[in-house]
């Protein structure tokens, strides 16, 4: 235990020497490292940092920066495109309903109370599914071949309303760039136009158009890269639909075919 003791009050001696030694010369460069150091701290707190700046600031920033008359066009049609977007997003959600249950529904009154029950009851509901069962029994009387016909007419008319603004749609994801891309022509000759009027070829007479140039091109591309995002999903969600009315249409026709047998 002594023994020990001794070994850690020497380390402890030891290490107390080394550090005395080293104390004198930190000492003598601390008074040289505090003026670099202020400096460097005042230009750290001059300096606008992008971190601290919020992330609308620098997006108005870069709108300003590259013509405000140009990134205007592209951002009109990722805006339209949007609003489509969205109202259509909306009408296939409140068209969405739980297609097995109402089938079964139908049938259970169509059964119990006839083809007046079933009528009042689709007519009830929403979306396109309930609209063409309704069309399908309006017509029974005429027969199962009107049925079928009504069934199909109608749901060509079903499938139009949910694909009511895509067109539109479409039309702005191919404008949105094409405009970038004239912004783009017209940041060239800009540059051009500075080279010529300066008689140089300077980085800093280039740099103005082709920065132009340069953002419209980027804001074009990513209003159409959106809007195409929205545009596929709508798609799919239509096509998803379109399946689930002729699945119904289907089931519609034996349900009225096993009924007209009673």
């Amino acid at each position: 235990m002594k023994k020990l003791f001794l070994v850690l009050a020497a380390a402890t001696l030891s290490f107390g020497a080394v550090y005395a030694q080293d104390e004198t010369p930190a000492q003598e460069n601390t008074t040289e490292q505090v003026a670099p150091a202020v400096e460097a701290e005042a230009e750290v707190e001059a300096t606008p940092t992008p971190e601290g700046n919020p992330m609308h600031f620098a997006l108005l920033q870069k709108f300003l920066e590259g013509d405000w008359m140009w990134m205007l066009l592209p951002l009109i049609c990722l805006i339209l495109g949007m609003a489509i977007a969205v109202e259509r997003i909306l009408y296939m959600a409140l068209s969405q309903i739980n297609t097995k249950k109402f089938v079964a529904k139908v049938e259970e009154i169509l059964n119990a109370e006839g083809v007046e029950a079933a009528k009042d009851y689709c007519r009830k509901q929403r979306g396109p599914i309930a609209s063409i069962y309704y069309q399908g029994l309006m017509r029974y009387d005429q027969g199962i071949e009107a049925v079928e016909k009504a069934v199909v007419s109608y749901g060509s008319v079903q499938q139009g309303h949910m694909e009511s603004g895509l067109s539109w749609m479409s039309l702005f994801i191919a404008l949105a760039p094409s405009l970038g891309f004239m912004g783009t022509v017209v940041g060239m000759i800009q540059a051009f136009d500075d080279i010529q009027a300066q008689a140089t070829i300077s980085p800093t007479v280039v740099a103005g158009g082709i920065k132009v140039a340069l953002l419209t091109t980027l804001l074009g591309l990513i209003a159409a890269v959106i809007l195409q995002i929205f545009f596929n999903y709508i798609l799919s969600q239509i096509e998803s639909q379109v399946v689930k009315m002729e699945d119904t249409s289907i089931s519609l026709i034996d349900m009225l075919t096993a009924y007209n047998k009673r």
